[in-house]
């Protein structure tokens, strides 16, 4: 009888490890360039909501991924699909669920033997640690990106207000700035305004609207000023400036507000390490009473 459920679980935990390398090595492998959606995404009218990129995900992937509710906005500043995250986070599941039964499994090969209690708990505790860490990952990231994104701005803001000085159009002083600086962010605004070009919409309110769908306001506020610009014909470059200053000095405050948080929590190993030595300085005269 011990022999039978033992058995079972080095099957289950095989064919789960099978498994997911077949997902890995599905999701590995080159697709082919799904052409369909990215023409609908350059023809759509304005205003319509954004078709999200299609893959080689199966069905039941997209399923799962509306069922866990993914951080929406996080994953497409990390330029990453809601089925990319559920796949990530039920592979990090699966390795969680099957780790603790191989662990067993490898044990009682060896001659040992333990409470079937022991690896089916380890397994659901391992697979909901494993699936909430595959979660902190994706906000981990999508932190640093909107760190580096609001930083990026800012120099943005600045090259456009210089292109403004240089008697460039609003529409041109956004295109021409963003084509002076690499790096992945300026590679979305250039994407950004590609688009409003290809559609024939206002390139301030294709910034706004990828500023609402990655969740960062201060894109949207390059868009607003630029606006007043193209509408009222008003002098936008000293506004841009005084915007990309006080973006600069939020971002200061910010991050010195980190390096204190980050300070107060390296007080508290300091204070234990002061009474760990108090009590090997008052031990040798307690040991002597």
């Amino acid at each position: 009888m011990i022999l039978n459920w033992q058995l079972t679980l080095a099957v289950g935990g095989g064919a789960a490890v099978g498994l997911g390398v077949f997902l890995v090595v599905r999701e590995a492998l080159p697709a082919t360039p799904a052409l369909g959606p990215a023409l609908r995404r350059l023809h759509q009218p304005p205003g319509a909501a954004r078709v999200a990129p299609a893959g080689r995900s199966l069905d039941w992937i997209g399923g799962f991924a509306r069922w866990l509710r993914p951080p929406h906005r996080q994953l497409a500043l990390i330029d990453q699909t809601p089925e990319q995250y559920a796949l990530s986070v039920l592979l990090s599941a699966l390795v969680g669920l099957v780790a603790p039964t191989l662990a067993a499994t490898l044990l009682f090969l060896g001659g040992g033997s333990v409470p079937v209690v022991v690896p089916v708990l380890g397994s659901l505790g391992m697979a909901l640690v494993a699936a909430l860490l595959a979660h902190r990952a994706v906000l981990v990231r999508a932190a640093a990106a909107r760190d580096e994104f609001r930083q990026a701005v800012c120099t943005y803001l600045d090259l456009v207000a210089l292109q403004l000085s240089a008697a460039h159009g609003p529409v041109q002083a956004l295109e021409r700035a963003a084509a002076i600086c690499d790096g992945w962010v300026f590679d979305r605004i250039r994407e950004s305004l590609r688009i409003a070009q290809m559609q024939m919409h206002s390139p301030w309110d294709e910034l706004r609207e990828l500023a609402e769908k990655i969740g960062i306001p201060e894109l949207g506020d390059v868009g607003a000023i630029m606006r007043s610009s193209g509408r009222e014909g008003a002098q936008v470059h000293e506004t841009l400036r005084s915007r990309a200053d006080s973006l600069r000095d939020q971002i200061r405050t910010d991050n010195l507000a980190r390096a204190e948080a980050v300070t107060s929590r390296l007080d508290i190993p300091g204070s234990l390490l002061v009474f760990v030595l108090l009590g090997f300085m008052v031990y040798p005269f307690v040991a002597r009473l």
